[in-house]
């Protein structure tokens, strides 16, 4: 551990442990849940029941007490979270009378989520799914009479006109909630009626309504909570609301359960208050990886911001607006949702400092473990997060989503996760030009094996800002790693500014199958790779990328890496995009998520330069006279005929500022593919680059830009067949003078290979040292 980190989490280690266990501590300070009400108990039995009555027959009494909460299956056919969407309305809203259902009987088991589609055809028509996307019916027209679905299920559409693409949601249920208020032999008599006549029904245990109790309590009179062992079910999330200090506590977090399985929404719900730690508790709801599908965006294309999740969701914890938050040894599993969420109010810099917000969250020591949705998230900007020393496991979303300030991501263990997600800001709002939000530190973190949702382990993108990507392992890693993403869509702001550097990353893929990946990929400006180690162990692996750098990124550094085993070594690529509108003869406004829409405070692409395209084959230069990042304007010096769809590369007329120096190249198949645009300043010196064992090889450098290469020194390329430099003219048809000095060829067959005839003699050459090469260039 670097001295830096340590003296970061030395002291939160303390205060960590400062609280001493709840046996030892002060007992007037702490309320026991059990004394509420709360059973804790995993106690069932099969029970009898009898439409309209409030009584049942159980099999054995039991641990029941006359008071407790009870859920009870099978006794109680109902229909929640009733819910309209619409092309207007991203969330939905409460159903009125749109819509009636009816008839559930329970076949399709004791919640079943229902999504129907409407779709405003003349006639309109609906089509069903029952299982949360995983199937649909066929469309059929609305008769505006009941219509079946499934389960018993029936549906009738009252409205009429539908004026455009609707969802209506709702879950078919049929658990009795309720309290037991008399036991008499193996009859107990409940507080409310079942609505069925069953002979197994399951009743259990529900502790919602005392363990709510205690934590209002709690909060009344400035004590904590204590949960000793058990299991506590939930037939609604628990909510800690304007705490001013509490502690909620178990016993311990193998034994101390707080189970959602059968409810939707947070296990504990933070709400404002001042200072909240929990600790030594156990999570478990109802959604695991194996049903990740059912969990993330539905691709309904006329509705598009319908998830699964928001059918049948829960969380362990989620906070609004709590100043301090501590989350201690505390474990989720089975969570559809995000595990651990925040999301609430914020500074923004140019306006007054909100009276409520979250200025602290810290987690240590927790997990994230079978979960369909993301591990951690702040879909918010609330100041420093810490996640630390935390495992997470098969999660089907990202590990951690954080448009919040501040971030610490340390000490992690993560499998099989999502990715590590910076910024994703869908805003351009002038706000975040004064204080941007996306600042981590990603650092000694373990990556094993790959991701499964978003395509890297760790990005910065969409505002991401000022991150820190330093001494993380990846092992036997599968899939693609570390990306800064300069492009965007017309709401975001480029990512830039990122240090990536002492990341040991083993490429190895370990699993059946092949996997194009990248260890290192960058399209923002203001980047430093430095000091990683990249590399395939045995044979070459021609899917994997070491570090990828593609334009318009500027002010790159890519210095002391140590590269082997890749199928490329270092690659510099461009930056194609395409007219998306055209606003006048010289100007027009790109297609979204092709090309960075520069931050107000940036080179507005002045002078650069535009290499209008068809296919491979310029067609076309034109200058930048200005981009507007209020409009995402392009204006060109000189009209030019212009149509949507148009292809183009951008990049900068003068100084792109790359130095690509210092690596150590081995045993790659493509050790250096110079194949961008470049610039006066896109530099290559003093590197390292050798043929090793791998067999096959063109040429061990690349050259179809702007590029000088100064002090470099290419060794082994002796196969037949094979070239030092491979040297193509400029894309653009510009005159453009590369450079190579002072370089070393050493037992190469050849030096340089030419596209076309005088592209070396071209070049600015000098100093350069051929030692027993087989054909080498007059100096």
């Amino acid at each position: 551990m670097t001295m830096n980190l340590a003296l970061t989490i030395l002291p939160l280690l303390a205060t960590a442990h400062a609280q001493p266990p709840v046996a030892e501590a002060d007992p007037g300070r702490w309320l026991n849940v059990q004394d509420y009400g709360a059973s804790g108990s995993e106690y069932e039995t099969i029970a009898s029941t009898t439409e309209g009555s409030n009584e049942i027959v159980v099999e054995d009494v039991g641990d029941f007490k006359v008071g407790q909460g009870v859920q009870i299956s099978k006794a109680y056919v109902h229909y929640e979270r009733q819910r309209l969407w619409g092309p207007d309305r991203a969330r939905g809203k409460a159903l009125k009378d749109e819509v009636e259902m009816r008839g559930y009987d329970g076949t399709s088991g004791s919640w079943t989520a229902f999504l129907v589609e409407v779709h405003p055809e003349d006639p309109p028509s609906f089509r069903f799914t029952d299982d949360i996307g995983r199937s649909y019916s066929e469309f059929v027209p609305i008769t505006g009479d009941w219509q079946p679905l499934s389960g018993g299920t029936e549906i009738k559409f009252n409205r009429r006109d539908w004026d455009g693409a609707y969802l209506v949601t709702f879950s078919a249920r049929d658990q009795l909630i309720t309290v037991i208020e008399k036991i008499e032999g193996s009859k107990l008599t409940l507080k409310d009626p079942a609505n069925r006549t069953v002979q197994d029904a399951v009743v259990q245990h529900n502790d919602s309504t005392a363990l709510q109790a205690t934590i209002d309590q709690a909060i009344k009179e400035k004590r904590n909570v204590y949960f000793p062992p058990g299991r506590y079910r939930l037939a609604h999330g628990l909510t800690v609301k304007d705490a001013s200090s509490i502690t909620i506590q178990g016993a311990d977090p193998v034994n101390t359960i707080i189970d959602i399985t059968m409810a939707e929404g947070a296990c504990l719900s933070l709400r404002a208050g001042k200072d909240v730690t929990l600790r030594n508790l156990r999570f478990e709801g109802h959604t695991g990886y194996a049903n990740k599908d059912q969990c993330g965006n539905m691709g309904i294309r006329r509705v598009p911001a319908m998830w699964g999740m928001y059918l049948k969701g829960c969380n362990a914890v989620s906070i609004r607006d709590t100043e301090r938050v501590m989350v201690d040894n505390c474990h989720a599993w089975h969570m559809a949702t995000e595990a651990f969420y925040s999301q609430g109010r914020s500074r923004t810099g140019v306006t007054p400092e909100p009276a409520q917000y979250t200025k602290e969250i810290t987690y240590y020591r927790c997990s994230a473990i079978d979960c369909g949705r993301n591990a951690f998230n702040n879909n918010d900007m609330c100041e420093n997060t810490s996640v630390l020393y935390c495992r997470i496991r098969d999660v089907g979303g990202c590990t951690w989503e954080g448009a919040s300030r501040f971030v610490r991501f340390i000490g992690n263990y993560v499998r099989n996760g999502g990715t590590v997600a910076m910024g994703n800001i869908r805003s351009r709002d002038q706000r975040f030009e004064v204080l941007s939000s996306g600042q981590h530190i990603i650092a000694n973190n373990v990556f094993e094996t790959g991701v499964n949702y978003g395509g890297c382990a760790i990005r910065a993108a969409a505002g991401a800002n000022q991150v820190i990507i330093k001494d993380n392992l990846f092992v036997n890693y599968g899939t693609s790693a570390i990306e800064l993403m300069g492009r965007t869509d017309y709401r975001g702001l480029p990512a830039r500014n990122c240090t990536i550097s002492g990341n040991i990353m083993d490429m190895t893929r370990v699993e059946e199958g092949e996997q194009e990946r990248y260890a290192i990929q960058v399209s923002g400006s203001g980047a430093i790779i430095s000091d990683n180690q990249i590399y395939v162990r045995g044979e070459c692996d021609p899917t994997v990328s070491a570090i990828r750098l593609y334009e318009p990124a500027i002010n790159v550094q890519v210095r002391g890496n140590l590269i082997a085993g890749c199928g490329y070594g270092i690659v510099t690529g461009r930056c194609r995009s395409r007219v998306g509108e055209v606003t006048d003869e010289s100007s027009f406004i790109p297609a979204q998520n092709t090309l960075p829409f520069e931050w107000r405070r940036s080179h507005h692409y002045r002078g650069w330069r535009i290499s209008w395209m068809n296919g491979d084959t310029n067609v076309g230069l034109s200058t930048i006279e200005e981009y507007d990042p209020e409009t995402l304007q392009f204006k060109l010096t000189e009209p030019r005929e212009m149509k949507v769809g148009d292809n183009f590369e951008l990049f900068p007329a003068t100084g792109a500022d790359w130095s690509i120096s210092g690596n150590t190249i081995n045993n790659c198949l493509h050790p250096l593919v110079l194949d961008s645009y470049g610039s006066g300043t896109s530099i290559v010196s003093d590197n390292i680059v050798s043929r090793g064992q791998v067999t096959g090889i063109e040429q061990a450098a690349e050259v179809r830009g702007g590029f000088k290469l100064i002090g470099n020194d290419f060794s082994g390329f002796d196969e037949e067949g094979c070239s030092a430099l491979a040297l193509y003219p400029d894309r653009a048809g510009r005159q453009v003078r590369s450079a190579f000095l002072r370089n070393i060829f050493e037992r190469c067959a050849n030096v340089v290979a030419e596209s076309q005839e005088g592209l070396w003699k071209g070049s600015l050459v000098g100093d350069n040292l051929f030692l027993d090469c087989g054909s080498a260039p007059e100096p």
